[in-house]
């Protein structure tokens, strides 16, 4: 029997998530029986369903690549399952140093740094770098990653509204009205709820004029945008004015996981003797590191898959809206179908799900309350009939809903 505070405090919890329940915000798992891809096999009670899938991150189809998975196989063979240790320990191969050098060369910078997840690299990247004589100036849709990053700092803290060039000004202004020694300016490069990229050239102007260096975690860039992939820097012609680079090998290079920070060869070393989230977590696992090495190098030659990325959003945006649904504006793969309340989102992803077309509804606390929405990302692993497709079960499903 449960101590009386136990009980007390999981019958708190079980209320909580009744509350959660109640109010149409319960996020719910489903299981894949097969490998990630623009087809997919789903797990349910009756035996495992064909969809189409529209809510990857794997916008160059390269999750379940032939190659990207015979070169970690390989990697298992000639380097074993895993590290079982910290990098600075014992737990580093000639391989993590390899996707290094690799990643680092891509985007253009002095070196790059390997963490387990993105999330850790935003998590890490700011406390040895910014200190409390510091300013670090957030855009105020950046990713959960960078605003515990940032709260991990001592540095002050600042927020713009996204994409608010005088609002960022203003911070800049305040900050070192405040007496800040060093300014660092953190943004998405893709805002991944909205599909919008990031004004880089602007946001680079202003922290020229104002002495500041530029963060941009370009997690759903790197790899499908700008020239061979190079992200938003490339896109938007900001080129080398970013000063740091966060990403992950958990989307389009090849959609395992692992995290890195590109920059100038001093603050990766300060990182490799500082960075918490590095300094206490297991290296990638050696399979890991290979097939993202390899997806990398697949994603440097592949414009014709980017081309048809492309072409699949412009597809998917103009039948959507053509249907009736209303979708943010953006030219990225991410394409937002916006429905305004929880449930509804909740109600059009079951209808698709009857359909045939795997989604998910995205709804506080994930997007602001009443911008409740179905996000889709187009992958370059659909064919233009599986676009067709899921434009018609949209519409079939927004019409059967009363929707549209």
């Amino acid at each position: 029997m449960l101590p009386a505070m136990s009980d007390a405090f999981l019958r708190h919890i079980r209320a909580t998530l009744d509350e959660i329940e109640a109010a149409g915000l319960t996020k719910r798992e489903r299981l894949l029986a097969g490998p990630q891809g623009g087809r997919i096999r789903v797990a349910s009670g009756g035996g495992a369903r064909d969809m189409l899938n529209l809510c990857a991150n794997n916008y160059l189809g390269l999750a379940d690549h032939p190659d990207v998975i015979a070169a970690a196989k390989q990697a298992m063979d000639g380097f074993g399952f895993g590290m079982a240790s910290v990098r600075f320990i014992c737990g580093a191969q000639t391989l993590h140093r390899e996707l290094e050098l690799a990643i680092a060369s891509h985007l253009g910078k002095d070196d790059a740094i390997a963490f387990a997840a993105c999330f850790d690299a935003n998590g890490g990247v700011f406390e040895p770098l910014m200190g409390e004589e510091d300013a670090i100036i957030s855009d105020g849709l950046n990713h959960a990653s960078i605003i515990d990053g940032v709260r991990l700092s001592r540095a002050k803290r600042y927020r713009f509204a996204t994409c608010d060039m005088n609002a960022l000004e203003d911070c800049l202004k305040r900050s070192h009205a405040d007496g800040a020694r060093f300014k660092l300016i953190a943004t998405d490069g893709v805002f991944s709820m909205d599909g919008t990229v990031a004004k880089l050239p602007e946001i680079c102007a202003l922290a020229e004029r104002h002495g500041a260096m530029v963060l941009v975690d370009d997690c759903h860039a790197t790899g499908h945008l700008g020239e061979q992939g190079r992200g938003t820097p490339a896109l938007t012609g900001a080129g080398d004015r970013v000063d740091i680079v966060t990403g992950t090998l958990g989307k389009t290079l090849g959609g395992g996981m692992g995290g890195f920070v590109a920059a100038a060869q001093p603050i990766v070393d300060l990182l490799r003797q500082r960075a918490r989230p590095y300094l206490f977590s297991n290296s990638l696992a050696p399979p890991v590191a290979a097939g993202a090495l390899k997806a990398l190098e697949i994603a440097i030659a592949a414009d014709d898959r980017r081309a048809l990325l492309g072409d699949h959003a412009r597809r998917f945006r103009a039948g959507v809206e053509a249907a009736g649904f209303t979708t943010l504006p953006g030219v990225t793969p991410i394409i937002p179908v916006m429905l305004g309340e929880a449930r509804l989102a909740q109600d059009l992803a079951a209808a698709l799900d009857r359909r045939g077309v795997y989604v998910a509804g995205f709804f506080f606390p994930v997007v602001p309350k009443g911008q409740a929405r179905i996000r889709t990302q187009m992958s370059a692993a659909l064919t233009a009939e599986d676009v067709d497709f899921a434009i018609g079960a949209f519409a079939d499903a927004g019409r059967a809903l009363g929707m549209v």
